[in-house]
């Protein structure tokens, strides 16, 4: 890789995940170097490094690092992806918190760092927060996952305190009919089963996949964007508001109504604090700075998302 590759180069950590790889394809689509973290053995893709951060160091060579513009650090396992088991718990932990220290503590020794590491956190550090709007002022609230994303953010800090610019994408639930909350939401809908969780009247801070990406590339290349900004669309909605839209787009009812108490039984905390959980996001930083999102409201995300995909689109007919 030449100097001048370097300098524009990414170095990308998550690149697996619905996320990272949209991400990863948008970089490459912009001839963008990338070279990806990727856990293991080296997966053979060219601009792979293989790192562990459980092992000190995690990377045999810093070298393959010096140089790059950016780093994105997006790992983590799926936080809705079962109950929160006391196990699920500490793998949701290790996998946030340990990957984030390990990386900063090797970005940090670098003779050459990059000028800016974006890190993945979630607006769930704001916790159950009602009607409230949340901007990235708004104090961190109580439970499980708020600890977490406070936890995982501070873990940066040897990354900031060596220079580097820090910003952490405190991430709403991420628009896209192949991966996510979404995806698995249409099946259900597309039988006609799908309605509001509980009440409904829980606020959903989202952000359409397209916008998540070009906030990630506008918080790189923007100076004065540092600290926590939150990766949100600038019309958060409620929950029965956004089950009647998605119900509304693919011609289906919602007659069915998921009672808190089932969720809770089925799924405990995660459910509590995820699917029952009110966050109203607002992207004051990302607004202040400019940035335009393509899909402000969730009735435009909802379309483009159902439209982009031949199997979602057939759903429309």
């Amino acid at each position: 890789m030449s100097t001048e590759d370097r300098s524009r180069g990414w170095l990308l950590s998550g690149a697996s995940g619905l996320l990272g790889a949209a991400l990863y394809q948008a970089l490459a689509a912009q001839s963008k170097t990338v070279v990806r973290l990727v856990r293991g053995a080296s997966d053979g893709i060219h601009g792979s490094v293989a790192w562990n951060p459980a092992t000190a160091p995690p990377i045999a060579d810093f070298s393959v690092l010096e140089g790059l513009r950016v780093a994105v650090h997006l790992s983590g396992a799926n936080v809705g992806a079962r109950r929160w088991t006391a196990a699920y718990q500490r793998e949701l932990t290790e996998s946030r918190v340990a990957t984030t220290r390990a990386l900063a503590l090797m970005l940090a020794e670098l003779r050459q760092p990059p000028e800016v590491l974006v890190v993945a956190s979630a607006v769930g550090i704001y916790g159950n927060r009602g009607d409230e709007l949340l901007d990235e002022n708004s104090a961190p609230g109580a439970g499980f996952l708020a600890d977490l994303c406070r936890t995982w953010e501070a873990e940066a800090d040897p990354a900031r305190q060596a220079g580097i610019r820090v910003v952490h994408a405190r991430l709403g639930v991420i628009l896209a009919p192949l991966g996510g909350a979404l995806a698995k939401m249409l099946p259900v809908f597309r039988l006609g089963l799908g309605g509001p969780l509980a009440s409904g009247q829980q606020w959903m801070s989202w952000i359409a996949l397209d916008d998540a990406v070009r906030a990630i590339q506008f918080a790189a290349a923007t100076p004065s964007i540092s600290g926590p900004v939150n990766f949100v669309a600038p019309e958060p909605v409620r929950n029965a508001e956004f089950t009647r839209l998605l119900a509304q787009l693919l011609h289906r009812p919602t007659v069915f109504r998921t009672p808190g108490w089932a969720l809770k039984l089925a799924f405990g905390q995660m459910a509590q604090e995820t699917l029952l959980s009110s966050q109203r996001g607002n992207p004051a930083v990302l607004k202040s700075a400019g940035f335009q999102f393509r899909y402000e409201n969730a009735r435009e995300a909802l379309e483009s998302a159902l439209e982009c995909d031949p199997q979602v689109k057939s759903a429309l007919s």
